[in-house]
């Protein structure tokens, strides 16, 4: 244990080491100065000291503690001279507190509970005095109520008795009338006058009592009908004027009964009306509560809506989307998930209303699977690079000519083809191979249950197969590789499985699991290999629907044709499509009115991946959409509308979304994008969705295509008025402009452009984008001079003596002036001279004498250098 000195011990106990040293003597210890080491057993001894002269002692501690307190304060006084001086006053205050015993506490706790007893004691009496009290006042009031009612009974006796003493004398006065006209008048009016008299004394005494209040100023004023108090204290009330009399106010009406002496003495006593209780009451009662709403949130929602919903003012809740960084007008809409989150912020609960509720109990007889599946017939999809063979090999197989009858030679639309073999029934979809099919062939790969794809031995492996193979693989459908064109004689088919190798393409007798069939499609080689691993690959995938109920099926191209209207082609997926069943596809809907095969021929029905072609429909679907079959029109017309808001709420967010992206983007530069705006009008749905991205796509920081309007059909006077409203050229794919839209783009000068070829319609476009780009300039020295002296002119200024040293100098080109290769002035020639002659151009190797506009600084040895200016167009 470490050795504490007195002086230690002092700053610990924060006292004067002088006091200390006193304490310590006066306990019987002997130490003399503060650097002595002080033991426990003096700080013990020190400590039995302290409490002893605090009235204490070792056991008990102190008795008595005595606390002064001295407070001093400053105040300003004034002498008798008049000066003012400060007085220092102290206040001092002592208390002491006294530690008691405990007989002591025990004493004073046994009295307070003594008095408690006592207080109640007398408390319990003046109840029982009080109660008492009220029943002996309640026994007298019920007395003099009783001797009221006995003395108003008999007043009642006395005035019927008076009556008929009354009615007795009038008859006799009426049979003394018969004597003397004169004098009947008389005793008539008199009759009446008692007879009114009494009357006006029978109403006051039926007057409910309830109505008027006695003077009692005990007892509150009863409280009377909202009617009987507007009669008596409202501004038509009657009452009589009285003169010398104040007028009473409303508020002495509603005030308690009180007794006053009148002008001769006597007491009388006032009717006063108390308000009634709803008068008294206020009408509005401000919560004090935080009121906590339940905000159904459909999945879109303006701004304006959801405030009604919370109850709070628009501007409020555009300020809390501030905080979270949402900016958005009143009309605007917002999502589910940023709605939810800000009627989170403001204190309420979120309810995520689902909107599709109806649609799927609408559409859950078509979603559901239950019923016993039946094997079905596998949908291969054909994907592969341009002019490899595709369409070619498919035409093999169904022993026609397809491809012929395509524009260009190339497959510009996705067929559905329904082929009966000696092994089974198959379903082939026919993909596009170009690139601007892209989301076609997706949508190939997204309803397939097997993928064929065609590449050419001689070629290769090509970008579009490269596409295939990933959307095959985004879809998790197995894959089955066609090596076509393996009769060529520069047909290689290992270089084939060595470049799809690359891309994860692992042929089974490399150990893969993707099988290799070589086919030629001209001579029908290979052709029975393929159709035999189709149909083992679909065994082993075991596919299986329901063939009855409400169809369900897949949207795979759509077009308007002139006289049948909107055809939609699709493949059924389940159940059992009729005709005259209410189909719903997209935002359309309608009433099949007829069903026709990949030949053009009339059925009845289609079950499960059957291709069909179906006529009904109110508007051209979107290629891709589900279409299902609903119980009744109604319910489809319900559900087409619900989509297409919500596409259109959708559209209008992502609009304003672009604009305001736009205005950010275009806020530093000097101008905006150059736009070529189109008008796109093919004859069906997928060649309308690949030419507008494949128009979109080609869009750079200068110019864009933007595609004012796009659909299926021919090109209608209204498309020609929209294209020259917005300054627009018109496509049209595969179809052509009536008569009328012909004169009405001749008058307004409107350019249409037919194409039956995509890769055409987008080459023009991209030269139409690449003649929008702004040229690009280009410098070119074609001279440089050297100033060998200069000249003063009085009226020219500074002429410079210049050698033409390389090229040749021009009086009309642009000149720059160097002083040790560094340009100190940019500008043009004033004046070219050689000798006394203006002239042109000065060559290599000759004198001249140069002016240089606006400047006259230069000086022997700058260099003068001539440039041109040359533009050159820029392509995309």
């Amino acid at each position: 244990m470490s050795e504490t000195t007195v002086k230690q011990f002092a700053e610990t106990l924060n006292t004067p080491v002088d006091k200390l040293l006193e304490q310590l003597e006066a306990a019987g210890s002997k130490i003399k100065s503060a650097d002595e080491t002080i033991s426990e057993e003096q700080k013990k001894s020190l400590l039995a000291y302290l409490q002893k002269s605090h009235g204490g002692d070792e056991a008990t501690g102190p008795k008595k503690i005595t606390l002064s307190r001295t407070k001093k304060s400053t105040l300003s006084v004034t002498s008798s001279e008049g000066k003012k001086k400060s007085v220092q006053v102290a206040v001092k205050k002592k208390r002491t507190y006294v530690k008691r015993s405990s007989e002591e506490v025990e004493k004073l706790a046994a009295e307070e509970e003594a008095a408690r007893q006592a207080e109640e004691e007398a408390r319990r009496k003046a109840e029982e005095e009080a109660k008492r009290k009220a029943e002996a006042e309640a026994e007298a009031k019920r007395k003099a109520e009783e001797e009221a009612k006995r003395k108003a009974e008999a007043e009642a006796e006395a005035k019927r008795k008076a009556e008929e003493e009354a009615k007795r004398k009038a008859e006799e006065t009426g049979k003394t009338a018969k004597q003397d006209k004169g004098q009947a008048k008389k005793p008539k009016k008199s009759v009446e006058k008692v007879k009114q008299k009494i009357e006006k004394q029978l109403e006051e005494k039926q007057e409910p009592e309830e109505k008027v209040v006695k003077a009692d100023p005990n007892k509150p004023a009863k409280p009377m009908s909202l009617r009987d108090f507007e009669e008596k204290s409202g501004p038509n009330k009657r009452r009589k004027k009285k003169k010398g009399k104040k007028k009473t106010s409303d508020a002495d009406l509603v005030a308690k009964a009180f007794e006053e002496k009148n002008k001769r003495g006597g007491a009388s006593k006032k009717k006063v009306y108390q308000a009634p209780d709803n008068m008294k009451k206020h009408g509005f009662k401000k919560p004090t509560d935080t009121i906590i709403h339940d905000v159904q949130i459909p999945e879109a929602i303006t701004v304006g809506e959801l405030a009604k919903a919370m109850a709070v003012k628009a501007p409020e809740l555009m300020k809390a989307m501030m905080k979270v960084g949402v900016m958005a007008t009143v009309n605007q809409s917002i999502d589910q998930e940023t709605a939810s989150l800000i009627v989170e912020e403001m204190g309420h609960n979120p309810v995520l209303v689902n909107e599709n509720a109806m649609e799927e109990a609408a559409l859950s007889e078509a979603m559901t699977d239950e019923g016993d599946g039946k094997p079905r017939a596998p949908v291969v999809t054909i994907m592969g690079h341009v002019d490899h063979g595709k369409t070619s090999l498919l035409d093999y197989i169904r022993a026609s000519h397809v491809a012929t009858g395509e524009a260009g030679g190339i497959t510009q639309h996705i067929g559905a083809y329904h082929v009966e073999t000696e092994r089974g029934m198959v379903t082939f979809l026919d993909t596009p191979g170009h690139a601007a099919f892209t989301s076609m062939r997706a949508r190939g790969a997204e309803v397939t249950d097997i993928v064929i794809l065609i590449v050419a031995a001689d070629d290769g492996v090509m970008p579009q197969t490269i596409e295939a193979v990933q959307h095959a693989k985004a879809a998790g459908v197995p894959m089955i590789v066609a090596v076509n064109k393996i009769d060529k004689p520069e047909a290689d088919a290992d270089r084939v499985k060595n470049e799809l190798s690359q891309h994860d393409v692992i042929p089974e007798d490399w150990g893969g699991d993707v099988q290799f069939v070589n086919v030629s499609a001209k001579s029908g080689e290979g052709v029975d290999n393929l159709l035999e691993s189709i149909l083992l690959q679909s065994e082993l995938l075991e596919l299986t629907a329901v063939d009855e109920g409400a169809a369900k099926g897949f949207v795979i191209e759509a077009r308007l044709d002139k006289g049948r209207g909107a055809v939609a082609s699709i493949l059924v997926q389940k159940g059992q499509l009729h005709k005259g069943d209410i189909l719903l596809a997209g935002t359309h809907y309608g009433r099949v009115r007829a069903l026709l095969d990949e030949n053009g021929q009339n059925i009845e029905s289609a079950g499960p991946s059957i291709p069909v072609e179906v006529l009904g429909l109110s508007g051209v679907p979107v290629a891709g959409d589900e279409a299902a079959v609903v119980a009744d029109e109604r319910t489809a017309r319900d559900i087409a509308d619900r989509r297409e808001t919500k596409q259109r709420e959708e559209f209008q967010a992502r609009q304003q979304k672009a604009k305001l992206e736009n205005m950010f983007a275009n806020m530093g530069s000097d101008e905006g994008t150059k736009q070529l705006n189109v008008i796109i009008k093919a004859d069906v749905q997928g060649s309308v969705e690949a030419l507008s991205k494949s128009l979109t796509d080609l869009a750079t920081d200068e110019v864009e295509v933007k595609v004012i309007s796009s659909g299926v059909g021919g090109i209608k006077e209204t498309d020609v008025s929209l294209a020259a409203a917005s300054s627009a050229v018109i496509i049209g794919f595969n179809v052509r402009a009536d008569g009328t839209a012909r004169k009405v783009a001749e008058k307004e000068a409107v350019e249409i452009r037919y194409y039956s070829v995509i890769y055409e319609a987008i080459e023009d476009v991209k030269a139409a984008l690449s003649g929008m780009l702004s040229p690009e300039s280009r410098q070119e020295i074609i001279g440089l001079a050297e100033v060998r002296d200069v000249f003063k002119s009085p009226k020219l200024g500074a002429i410079a003596g210049c050698m033409v040293v390389e090229g040749v100098v021009r009086r009309h080109s642009p000149i720059r002036v160097l002083r040790d290769n560094v340009v100190i002035y940019e500008g043009e020639l004033e004046s070219l001279r050689r000798y006394k002659d203006d002239v042109n151009e000065v060559r290599k190797d000759m004198e001249c004498g140069i002016g240089v506009k606006n400047y006259n600084d230069v000086k022997p040895g700058d260099q003068i250098e001539v440039f041109e200016v040359f533009e050159v167009k820029r392509t995309l």
